[in-house]
């Protein structure tokens, strides 16, 4: 059974920082890329930033420098470094791997940006 467990959410105030974290357990092989996505109040749900085995990065638009992705194929890990943050990036954040073996989702983590 494969298992993503994401940490690091939380509430910070306009201009903060958060360092998310997300780490794959389970019988999970050949990944392909592992990203994260966010769903914020009455959003459908979006790309952040996605980061592929062979380290293509891939960021929205709305993030580009400030936000970091990272990863660590070794520990099946992927992070998500957030910068300068600002009240429209409240949302729930979600991690996914895409693998030979389907995708898989984690349970989400809460990050608030208040004013």
């Amino acid at each position: 059974q494969v298992q993503l467990v994401e940490s690091g959410g939380g509430l910070v105030q306009a201009g903060g920082s958060l360092r998310l974290s997300c780490a794959a357990s389970g019988m999970i092989f050949s990944i392909y890329d592992m990203g994260w996505y966010r769903q914020g109040p009455g959003k459908q749900r979006e790309l952040v930033a996605s980061i592929s085995s062979g380290g293509n990065i891939n960021y929205a638009d709305s993030v580009k420098g400030r936000f970091t992705i990272s990863g660590d194929n070794a520990k099946k890990s992927v992070y998500l470094q957030m910068s300068s943050l600002k009240p429209e990036d409240t949302a729930v954040y979600y991690c996914k791997v895409r693998s030979g073996y389907g995708n898989f989702w984690g349970q989400g983590t809460q990050v608030t940006v208040s004013s």
